[in-house]
């Protein structure tokens, strides 16, 4: 089950493109915003990604930190980060547990058995750790309201 604002975040372990681990209790203290995506260098998360980095120096003004997520390894976030000069940490949920809890899965992605992704979603997690703003889509083509997000920051 997909989590919704009011809810509090669960805490999590996930590796950075270097390889270090980031915990959601070590990020918080100031606002957080988590942006799950479906894959590394396909078409939308690139241009989703992408918006992000162009208005992460607006997040960070508001107080929030940004984080990407998608189920690729470190190596292909790595990557993936270089190619689009993101600003901002990407995490790997290669396990997909993290993606589970927080917005889903799509199963057989890409009508390819087996392959599961997390579903595009965006939370934004307070201070204490309670979500604030939550939207996930079954749609993997559609994008977040970026300025909603900045509205919840």
């Amino acid at each position: 089950m997909a989590l919704k604002k009011g809810d509090k975040a669960p805490d999590f372990l996930l590796y950075d493109t270097d390889k270090k681990s980031v915990t959601l209790s070590d990020i918080l203290g100031k606002k957080t915003v988590l942006a799950f995506f479906p894959g590394a260098f396909t078409g939308v998360c690139t241009k989703e990604m992408c918006i992000f980095r162009d208005n992460v120096a607006q997040f960070n003004d508001l107080g929030g930190s940004v984080y990407g997520i998608s189920v690729d390894g470190p190596a292909a976030n790595h990557g993936f980060a270089m190619h689009t000069s993101l600003n901002f940490p990407i995490l790997s949920d290669f396990t997909r547990e993290v993606s589970k809890k927080y917005c889903g899965l799509h199963d057989d992605f890409w009508g390819v058995k087996g392959y599961s992704v997390a579903k595009r979603s965006v939370f934004v997690i307070d201070e204490q750790g309670n979500i604030s703003y939550a939207w996930i889509t079954d749609n993997p083509g559609e994008l977040p309201d970026i300025d909603a997000i900045r509205k919840a920051l």
